[in-house]
């Protein structure tokens, strides 16, 4: 990638700040409170790297579903393979798909079979309020799967009633429908969402059906509230080169995964407690010859089931979280077998608050008991200082882990074998950076450095052996992450543009094998950008720019557009995707769609 690229990006996104006649009143994006935490503080208080996608980002983004959305924030890699985020995979900082952590309300939804199947739990936007994205090692908030990052996304709280009809049809014969309901009674509200996306695809054998189903409830609201959230997807989607060979062409795949939920919040005093119990299942189904349903077949059912208690308690000597999370893991599976996995996790960590409230220092563990790797404990420390009420300088450190996944134990095919006897993967991770709020501009930059060993890698010492995984790799990996948004007006009219960029640098240790599959092929270079605006009353438009260059030397640039009329309770849309027929791809070489549309409408009654 040439320094020319970067800088005409960069200049064609920034120049508009020219324009800027008025400021507008200031954001209270400050005063979000980040939920994934046990210590809960506003958004800028944080000593973390934490990205927030808001409500307001969603309607701009031109995306219709969550792995487009977290595509267009930088140092999230988010790996496609077809439309519709019908199979995607989440990378954060460089790590795998397996190192990534998601949760839904605050409840981890990793699957155990494999981390391919994070983003079946990936929710209707229609339904998400905002996402958390927490960048760099995180398993002493979480637990081992937020090896180099976690994602939450929140709900939506219902406080209207409301109905929402929704119809999309575009490219590829498109079609999707979605019907959204709220309810809010004297002591209870209700949020109720239901969705069918189908495509015939792209190209032979992309077509898809997806159905979604999504319940939130909230009983008891006027004395102890008890939120219920309860959510099932169905993928069926032709699997065109998706996995094995770009050759094999009629894969096919059916998943299901649901979830169902149950939370509340007590306040008392210095006290606050947040209990949970929750179940997640997933069901894969793979064929690798699609009309041969008695040849190769692949039937994986994971259940999770798990209750969490996390707390803090606020002194005059600072605040201290705490939490304890009990779970158990259970896979059905003709080819992995049967199996299941207890684990219990203790977290303890303390706010220390010096010079005046300046200097923040948050020490903390994680110490996890897992029945098949015994115990372990990933401790760290946060620490921040800030120099005035706009700058922020921080830091942390800390050890993070990742126990192997079913796949890479058991997993068996005519060219691959898994290992019984892995160790876990281990890091350790160190960042620091700086964050500027003023009114309407922000910005931060953070760098860091991550040292893994024992990553799993699969190898061989002879052509004609099996792919076998062994702990084998080491790793180094650091870079940078920047960020900037400015909002403005131009006349009476809102304006906003935001940039962000990543840049990775990985450095692989020797591996002693004569033959390695393990390809790093981290996104190098990274720049999202994305220009919202409004000039015309009721008319807003969205131009995202994204340029990624990967560390195996391929590089791309992508260009999608969005126009929204409003009119009362009607909304019509248009989503323009790759409008520069880009021809790339992000997975297993499977190429990209080039330039598509999609023409929305949706009408509220109220």
């Amino acid at each position: 990638m040439t320094v020319t690229k970067i800088l005409s990006a960069l200049t064609i996104l920034s120049s508009t700040f020219a324009f800027a006649q008025e400021a507008m009143p200031e954001e209270a994006l400050d005063e979000v409170i980040i939920t994934s935490s046990r210590i809960e503080l506003p958004f800028s208080k944080n000593s973390r790297s934490i990205n927030i996608i808001t409500a307001e980002d969603i309607k701009a983004s031109a995306a219709t579903n969550v792995a487009d959305l977290l595509q267009q924030v930088a140092g999230v890699d988010i790996r496609r393979r077809g439309t519709a985020g019908m199979q995607a995979d989440l990378y954060i900082r460089g790590g795998s798909f397996d190192q990534t952590l998601l949760l839904i309300d605050g409840i981890k939804v990793e699957d155990s079979q494999t981390g391919h199947h994070t983003l079946n739990m990936a929710l209707p936007i229609d339904v998400i309020e905002r996402i958390e994205i927490i960048s760099g090692p995180a398993a002493r908030v979480f637990g081992q799967n937020a090896f180099t990052g976690a994602v939450n996304i929140v709900t939506k709280k219902q406080t209207a009633d409301l109905l929402s009809v929704e119809t999309q049809a575009g490219s590829f014969h498109t079609l999707n429908g979605a019907i959204t309901g709220g309810v809010n009674l004297k002591d209870s509200n209700h949020l109720v969402h239901v969705s069918r996306n189908t495509s015939e695809g792209y190209r032979h054998n992309t077509d898809y059906d997806n159905q979604n189903y999504f319940l939130k409830s909230t009983f008891n609201k006027s004395k102890l509230p008890i939120n219920v959230i309860a959510s099932m997807s169905e993928r069926k989607f032709g699997a065109n080169g998706f996995y094995a060979t770009p050759s094999a062409t009629e894969q096919y795949e059916e998943t299901q995964t649901s979830l169902i939920g149950v939370s509340t919040k007590i306040k008392k005093d210095s006290w606050i407690f947040k209990p949970q119990v929750y179940w997640r299942r997933n069901q894969d189904m793979y064929l690798y010859t699609r009309d041969q349903p008695t040849g190769y077949r692949n039937l994986h059912i994971t259940n999770k089931v798990g209750t969490e208690l996390n707390g803090s308690y606020t002194s005059d000597l600072g605040i201290t979280g705490f939490g304890v999370d009990l779970s158990k893991t259970y896979i059905v599976s003709n080819n992995l077998g049967n199996h299941n996995r207890f684990m219990s996790s203790m977290f303890l960590e303390h706010q220390f608050k010096l010079l005046n409230d300046k200097l923040d220092i948050t020490p903390g563990v994680a110490v996890t008991y897992f029945s098949d790797f015994k115990w372990h404990a990933f401790p760290g420390v946060d620490l921040g200082y800030e120099i005035n009420s706009n700058f922020k300088v921080y830091g942390n450190i800390g050890y993070t882990y990742r126990i192997p996944t079913y796949t890479d134990l058991y997993y068996s095919d005519p060219t691959t074998l898994g290992n019984e006897n892995l160790d876990p993967e281990e890091a350790i991770a160190e960042e620091l950076g700086i964050k500027y709020n003023h009114q309407n501009f922000s910005a931060s930059l953070a760098l860091f450095n991550r040292d893994s060993k024992n990553l799993i890698d699969y190898t061989k010492a002879n052509e004609d052996d099996l792919w076998e995984a062994s702990n084998i790799r080491e790793l180094n990996t650091k870079g940078l992450d920047a960020y900037l948004n400015y909002d403005f007006e131009i006349g009476a009219n809102p304006q906003t543009i935001n940039v962000s960029y990543t840049y990775i640098n990985d450095e692989v240790q020797d591996v002693n094998a004569d033959y390695s599959r393990y390809s790093i092929n981290s996104l190098k270079h990274h720049i999202v950008g994305r220009y919202s605006s409004e000039f015309i009353k009721n008319v807003s438009q969205s131009i995202i720019y994204k340029y990624a260059e990967r560390t195996a030397g391929d590089s791309y640039t992508v260009v999608d557009a969005s126009v929204n009329y409003t009119l009362k309770t009607l909304e019509f849309s248009v989503i323009a995707n790759n409008i520069f027929n880009e021809e790339y791809t992000e997975a297993n070489l499977v190429p990209m769609p080039k330039g598509n549309l999609i023409f929305g409408l949706k009408y509220t009654f109220r």
